[in-house]
């Protein structure tokens, strides 16, 4: 079972609470959130309530200041549990809103739309299987974005309103994936880079 817990003050001090499952409410058990540990599994935190703003990845470590780590100007405000899948990766992606222009199929990472497909950019989805996370640039730099299963006709309720990605990864799908020493964060802005393929 996933698990991640919150802290009001840095370094793990304050009042705390504990979550294995998506919570779109933060506010409601804690005034504040300065540090978190993920005991288990991987998470999406977000800077806003209800699963939107800018979005972090966080797998299995201890973030005792985490604010200060990722140059974020707020607490986290809501967060989802990343399952873990074992099954198949499969997502078409469209050039345009409302599933417009080019459409291709992806089954594993991107790491550039366009030199993969001559896609300038995509700007709507549809994840059949599996989770994904979506990034603004290619390389796997940029905001970014949780995919789960179902019909994207554009990211304007994600909070996106406009948004484009230009490459595509699978979170974790090992166990080890799940059990690495330290934490990794995936920064959802522009000058701070998820590590990717950095796992642990």
């Amino acid at each position: 079972m996933s698990r991640i817990t919150f802290y009001e003050d840095k370094n793990f001090q304050g009042r705390s609470y504990e979550c294995s499952s998506d919570c779109a409410d933060m506010s409601s058990y804690l005034s504040r959130c300065h540090s978190c540990r993920v005991e288990r599994g991987c998470f999406m935190v977000y800077d806003r309530s209800n699963f939107m703003g800018n979005q972090y990845f966080m797998k299995k470590g201890e973030y005792s200041d985490y604010m200060s780590m990722m140059g974020m100007s707020d607490c986290i405000k809501s967060v989802r549990m990343i399952p873990m899948h074992r099954g198949n990766y499969r997502m078409n992606i469209y050039e345009k809103e409302n599933f417009g222009g080019q459409m291709h199929e992806l089954m594993d990472d991107c790491e550039n739309v366009m030199d993969r497909y001559r896609m300038s950019n995509c700007m709507s989805c549809n994840v059949m299987d599996g989770h994904w996370l979506m990034y603004e640039q290619p390389m796997y730099r940029g905001k970014m974005m949780y995919m789960r299963p179902g019909e994207y006709r554009n990211f304007m309720n994600q909070g996106m309103n406009g948004m484009r990605f230009m490459s595509m990864s699978r979170p974790p799908r090992r166990v080890q994936d799940y059990k690495s020493e330290e934490g990794e964060i995936g920064r959802s802005q522009v000058f701070l880079k998820l590590s990717h393929g950095q796992q642990g």
